[in-house]
C-alpha cells in the first residue's frame, strides 16, 4: 500500500502553522463489535483497491501491509487489524467512491472489537471492563492500549486537521442483547463523541447497522427490536436494515456477500443524507447453480444430508458450508472442478455427465484435500474417500438388493497371523442359509476375493456391494452358496515403483507378504472357525486389478490348493505364458484338469485391457472364459460385472459343464 502523508494540497493557515482541512475529504468514524471488525475472509474482488479516493487512517501498526497507525493510505481489507475480516465499512467507502463526485475523498477511521460491550467504550467504565475481560479479548483491547475509545478520538482529531467528520457507523448490540440501558449507552458514546470532537449532530449522523437474521433464526436476533428502536432516544440515528444480508453458518456474522450488501446499504444512506443519488460499485455476484428438480440426494450421502445429488442426465451437483475458503475444488474421476460461492457462505459445483457405477471424490480447501463431510467413507486411492454411485437402470438390479431375497451376513473377523506375529483383519461373507438350524452340519465352500491396490478388506463388501450379488445369484440358483473371504492383501498402501521392486507375476514384491499370510494362517483359521469344505475342489480366488495379480501368484504356484480362479482387470504384467511360475501353463491338458474354471474380464474402456493374455493362453491350449464390460473403464461396475460372472460357474464342475460367458455382456 503507498502511504499517503498529504491528501491534496495542504494549505496553511493565516498563522503559518496550521492546515486547513479540505472540505472535499469525508472522514468517517466506524467503530462497533465483531461484525464491524470483519469476520468474513476477503475474497479477490475485495481486494481490488478502490484508489486515492477511499483512505484509511490505520488504529494500529500492520508491518505486513506497510500501514502506520494515523498515517493515511488507500482503504483495502483488513480496515481494522491485521487477520481480521471483511467488514461493512469496506463497500461503504466503495459506495460513496462510486456516487460522490471525483473530486470528493472519503477516508475511514475504524476501530471494533469482537464481542466487546457498549461499556467498553465508555471513558469511565473503560478501566473496570478492562479488567474483568474475557482472556480472549485482553489482545484486542491491549492493541489499543486498553482504551478502544481514546484511540478513536485521537486519531479524529488527526484527521479532522485535513478533512471534515461526516458521519459515525456503528454495528455493536449482539454483546447487550435485551439489556434495556443500551440505548441510553449508545446516546453517551454518540455525545462523547460529538463533544469531544467539537461537532454537530444535526451535520454528523449516527448511522447503526441491524444483526444478523437468518430468517429469524440469528443468534443474536433478539437484539434486532432494540436497535430498530434507537432512533427513539437519538434523533439524528439511522438504523441501517440487514433484512435478507446472507450470513455465515454460525448465524452470528455475515458472509462476504453478507458484509457487502450491508456495506453498501451503509454507503447509500450516507449518500441520501449528502444530497446525492446513491450508486452502487461493481460487486462480482456468485455464479448460481441451478439444480434441477429430478435431481437426487446419492445413496451415498450421510443421512441428513441434501448434497451430493445426481440429475438424470448423469451430473452430479456439490455443496458445502466454507465460508472462511478462498478456493474449494472437487475431484470426481480424476477430473478437478472449481466450487462457486453461493453468497451463502457455501460453495457449489456441478459435474459434466458421469458414467453409471461407483466413483471416489475428493474436496480441496485453500489446496488442502479431505473428504467431504456429506458423503459416506470407502478406503480406496490409499485413504479413506468420499464416494459416489451414480445408478444404473434395472440392468443393476443383480447387485442391489432385493425384497424376498434371503440376505446373507458379513462378518468382521480378526485372526491372529503367525507369520507376521500380528493380528490382522478380514470380511467373512456367509450365505443365508448358513445360521438356519437345519444347516447346521452342512459346509461350505471358500472363495477367497480380493480387492485391488490401495483399497483394503471392506471395498469388496461396500464398494463393490459383494453381498448383493452373491445373495440374488444364489437365490436364482445361478451360483452354489458358498463363503466369501475378503482380506487387505497387504496392499492398502501404494507399490513403490520409484524403489526398484519388481512388479512382473510370479517377481512382485508388492502385497508378496500376504501369501504366507493367506496359506498359513487365514485358510486354516477359516477352516477351523467356519463350516468349510476344505479341500482344494472346494477353494477358489479371485482378485480384481492387484488382487488378480495375487492371483495368479498364490493359485499358480499353490495348484494343491485351489481348483478355480478369476480376475478382475488383472493388473497381470511381463507374463511369458511359456516358462511363467515354472512352466505351468506348457502343459495345457494337466492344467485344465487341475483348474476346473478359469475367467478374466476388464472394461471396453479400461487401461488394462486382458485380451492379448486371453489369446496368448488359448493358444498354449489353456481353457480360459472371457468378457469385456461395455462401457465401463478401471472401476467397480467392471468388477461387480466381472463377479457376476464368475460365481455362477465356480464350484460346480469342471469348466466342460459351465455355460460359456458371452464377451461383451454388460
Amino acid at each position: 500500500m503507498i502511504a499517503l502523508l498529504f491528501l491534496g494540497q495542504q494549505v496553511k493557515a493565516s498563522n503559518g502553522n496550521q492546515p486547513t482541512p479540505d472540505p472535499n475529504f469525508y472522514i468517517f468514524i466506524c467503530f462497533g463489535q465483531s461484525n464491524m471488525e470483519g469476520a468474513a475472509r476477503p475474497e479477490a474482488q475485495d481486494l481490488v483497491s478502490a484508489g486515492p479516493r477511499f483512505l484509511l487512517m490505520p488504529a494500529v501498526d500492520d508491518e505486513q501491509r506497510g500501514r502506520k497507525k494515523g498515517v493515511w493510505c488507500e482503504a483495502t481489507p483488513p480496515l481494522c487489524r491485521p487477520n481480521t475480516g471483511l467488514t461493512p465499512a469496506d463497500y461503504f467507502g466503495r459506495t460513496l467512491v462510486t456516487s460522490l463526485p471525483e473530486n470528493i475523498k472519503i477516508g475511514v477511521i475504524h476501530v471494533a472489537i469482537g464481542g466487546i460491550d457498549i461499556k467498553g467504550f465508555l471513558p469511565d467504565s473503560i478501566a473496570e471492563y478492562v479488567k474483568r475481560a474475557p482472556t480472549w479479548m485482553k489482545p484486542m483491547l491491549a492493541a489499543y492500549d486498553n482504551d478502544p475509545y481514546a484511540r478513536i478520538i485521537e486519531l479524529a482529531k488527526k484527521a479532522q486537521q485535513e478533512g471534515v467528520i461526516k458521519g459515525i457507523l456503528m454495528h455493536q448490540g449482539e454483546t447487550n442483547t435485551g439489556d434495556p440501558k443500551w440505548a441510553g449507552m449508545v446516546q453517551q458514546v454518540y455525545d462523547n463523541m460529538l463533544g469531544d470532537l467539537q461537532l454537530k449532530p444535526e451535520e454528523v449522523n449516527l448511522y447503526v447497522g441491524n444483526i444478523v437474521q437468518a430468517n429469524g433464526q440469528g443468534v443474536c436476533f433478539g437484539c434486532k427490536k432494540q436497535i430498530d428502536e434507537l432512533p427513539q432516544t437519538i434523533h439524528t440515528c439511522q438504523v441501517i436494515s440487514s433484512d435478507d444480508c446472507t450470513n455465515g453458518p454460525d448465524r452470528l456474522h455475515f458472509d462476504a456477500a453478507g458484509y457487502r450488501e450491508l456495506g453498501c446499504r451503509y454507503g447509500e444512506a450516507v449518500a441520501r443524507q449528502l444530497g446525492f443519488e446513491p450508486k452502487r460499485p461493481h460487486i462480482e455476484m456468485p455464479k448460481k447453480i441451478e439444480v434441477p428438480a429430478d435431481a437426487v440426494t446419492v445413496e451415498n450421502a450421510i443421512p441428513g444430508n441434501e448434497f451430493p445429488k445426481i440429475d438424470k442426465e448423469r451430473r452430479a451437483y456439490f455443496r458445502i458450508e466454507a465460508p472462511q475458503a478462498r478456493k474449494v475444488v472437487v475431484d470426481i474421476c480424476s477430473k478437478k472442478y472449481d466450487m462457486q460461492p453461493d453468497g451463502q457462505g457455501a460453495f457449489m459445483a456441478v459435474t459434466d455427465p458421469l458414467p453409471v457405477g461407483f466413483h471416489y471424490y475428493f474436496m480441496e480447501v485453500n489446496g488442502v484435500r479431505f473428504i467431504d463431510p456429506a458423503s459416506e467413507t470407502y478406503f480406496g486411492c490409499n485413504r479413506e474417500a468420499g464416494g459416489l454411485e451414480v445408478p444404473e437402470g434395472p440392468e443393476g438390479d443383480y447387485y442391489r438388493p432385493q425384497l424376498g431375497v434371503p440376505v446373507g451376513s458379513v462378518r468382521s473377523i480378526y485372526y491372529w497371523s503367525e507369520s507376521k506375529k500380528e493380528w490382522r483383519h478380514a470380511m467373512v461373507y456367509t450365505p443365508a442359509e448358513y445360521d438356519l438350524a437345519k444347516n447346521a452340519q452342512k459346509r461350505y465352500p471358500v472363495l477367497y476375493l480380493q480387492h485391488g491396490m490401495g483399497e483394503g478388506e471392506t471395498s469388496w463388501t461396500l464398494q463393490g456391494k459383494m453381498q448383493h450379488i452373491m445373495d440374488n445369484a444364489i437365490n436364482k440358483g445361478e451360483a452354489v452358496p458358498m463363503i466369501v473371504v475378503m482380506e487387505s492383501g497387504d496392499i492398502k498402501a501404494p507399490f513403490n515403483f520409484a524403489g526398484g521392486g519388481s512388479n512382473q507375476q510370479g517377481r512382485s514384491e508388492y502385497g508378496a507378504s500376504f501369501y504366507p499370510v493367506l496359506l498359513n494362517d487365514l485358510i486354516p483359521f477359516i477352516d477351523k472357525t467356519f463350516r468349510t469344505k476344505s479341500d482344494r475342489e472346494n477353494r477358489a480366488m479371485a482378485g480384481l486389478s492387484w488382487g488378480g495379480h495375487q492371483t495368479f501368484d498364490v493359485v499358480l504356484q499353490n495348484l494343491d490348493k485351489f481348483a478355480w480362479m478369476g480376475t478382475f482387470s488383472g493388473a497381470i504384467f511381463g507374463l511369458d505364458v511359456k516358462t511363467a511360475y515354472n512352466g505351468v501353463f506348457a502343459n495345457a491338458d494337466e492344467f485344465n484338469k487341475k483348474i476346473h474354471y478359469f475367467y478374466m474380464n476388464w472394461g471396453s474402456d479400461d487401461f488394462i485391457k486382458g485380451q492379448p493374455l486371453v489369446d496368448s493362453l488359448r493358444e498354449l491350449g489353456i481353457k480360459v472364459e472371457a468378457s469385456e464390460s461395455e462401457g465401463t473403464g478401471h472401476e467397480f461396475l467392471t468388477w461387480r460385472r466381472g463377479l457376476r460372472d464368475f460365481v455362477p460357474h465356480i464350484f460346480k464342475g469342471n469348466a466342460t459343464s459351465a455355460k460359456k460367458v458371452k464377451k461383451g455382456r454388460k
